[in-house]
């Protein structure tokens, strides 16, 4: 079965249809549903090239042992007809939620700071925590360094323009638009903001399954997660 067919099936079961992994095949082959196609981002990462030295401590690995562990951001524009929309995001590599988030009008290093700070009060960040992002302007600035330091946060960074060093994030955004938002218009930034409040609450950490999770949404992972340690 192919990812997507898989996926399906799984939806299924959970909602108490047994279906074989063939009838799951048949209805997809008969109803043809079209994937939707990938536009290309336009990147707005701003490398500071005042900015001192600062390490990749995660290497590509962006998996965590424990929710909190590690975090990983990113922000992009949404368009609307009165102007574009800035949402930046902290998801945990642990359970792949989407923990922090925060959106604005404007572009101001506050936007990130907004985000880690709804992480931190979602998840209890363990000691050493690193969060990971690229090289932009807003996370290297003054403001974000003294946020990630009330935190604890240890800071780590990829290669700018490398997506692959920042993958998850990338995704999150990339499946954001491509699921979500290219199939929309919205007349205001307000617009947007509610449905994109809506698709990250209420679709990517309550409902939509990822493979990796075993074909679970990231609450019911978290869940899972926090009611073995209150019965440890």
């Amino acid at each position: 079965m192919t990812v997507s067919q898989t996926r399906v099936h799984a939806a299924l079961t959970r909602m108490g249809i047994e279906v074989d992994d063939e009838l799951a095949r048949a209805l997809m082959r008969d109803l043809g549903p079209t994937p939707v196609q990938v536009k290309r981002r336009r990147g707005l990462t701003v490398a500071d090239k005042a900015a001192g030295p600062l390490p990749d401590l995660v290497g590509r690995d962006l998996t965590a042992e424990v929710p909190g562990a590690k975090l990983v951001g990113d922000i992009t524009e949404i368009k609307t007809g009165a102007g574009p929309l800035y949402p930046a995001t902290v998801i945990d590599c642990f359970s792949k939620a989407v923990i922090g988030w925060a959106l604005d009008v404007r572009y101001p290093a506050g936007l990130v700071c907004a985000a880690l700070g709804m992480a931190a009060m979602r998840v209890d960040i363990p000691a050493g925590v690193i969060f990971h992002s690229d090289k932009g302007g807003h996370y290297t600035s003054h403001g974000y360094a003294v946020t990630l330091n009330r935190y604890g946060v240890r800071q780590s960074v990829g290669r700018t323009g490398i997506c692959f060093d920042n993958s998850m994030a990338e995704s999150f955004f990339g499946k954001l638009k491509t699921e979500f938002v290219h199939h929309r218009s919205f007349t205001s930034a307000a617009e947007a903001r509610t449905a994109v409040i809506k698709y990250i609450e209420g679709f990517c950490n309550r409902r939509r399954l990822h493979s990796i999770l075993g074909y679970r949404p990231p609450l019911e992972v978290l869940k899972e997660w926090f009611g073995r340690r209150a019965a440890a």
